[in-house]
């Protein structure tokens, strides 16, 4: 099973990672969306599509097409998932930027992996349970390098995490459930 996580498109999502998600079980957008034609831009042929509110969102004003699976976004959302659950979140509500994986962990602690996004910088964090995951941004804001996203293979035994960077495999990363 493959999930494709992204944040930060404002508006815009980059073909390769449009591509991915398209092609993928299930996609995680952790906010800052910016217009219900991103997420129709990244909905899966097959699959589920979970995305959460950022602080630059207004899914007030949105309407919401019925393909999508939904019709609001929320603050935060939990995927039940083989080997563990997904904490989403969009991390603009936790102000001490520093600490940030250790204030979602400590308020995601069942979680097997946090993602979140807003400070347009990737990461795995996979160092100690549960893992902290930013993808970065996967549009033309602030990429830092270029647009960026996670794939997450999950697997009868192990989780693996692969970093993207402009449409190539960055990083790859492998835990044994």
């Amino acid at each position: 099973m493959r999930w494709v996580i992204l944040s930060d498109t404002h508006g815009f999502v980059d073909p390769f990672v449009q591509e991915l998600a398209q092609n993928a079980d299930g996609v995680i957008h952790s906010g800052d969306i910016g217009g219900v034609d991103v997420l129709s831009s990244i909905k899966p042929k097959r699959g589920r599509l979970v995305a959460v509110v950022g602080n630059n969102d207004f899914p007030q004003s949105w309407s919401f097409p019925p393909a999508l699976g939904f019709s609001e976004l929320q603050e935060s959302a939990l995927i039940r998932l083989p080997g563990g659950d997904i904490a989403v979140e969009h991390g603009h509500r936790i102000w001490d930027t520093r600490h940030y994986h250790l204030r979602l962990r400590a308020k995601h602690p069942k979680a097997r992996a946090i993602v979140y996004g807003h400070t347009h910088i990737r990461c795995a964090d996979l160092s100690r349970d549960p893992w902290v995951m930013n993808p970065g941004a996967a549009g033309r804001e602030r990429t830092k390098g270029g647009a960026s996203c996670i794939v997450l293979e999950i697997g009868e035994t192990a989780w693996r995490v692969h970093e993207y960077q402009n449409g190539m495999r960055s990083a790859s990363h492998l835990e044994i459930a």
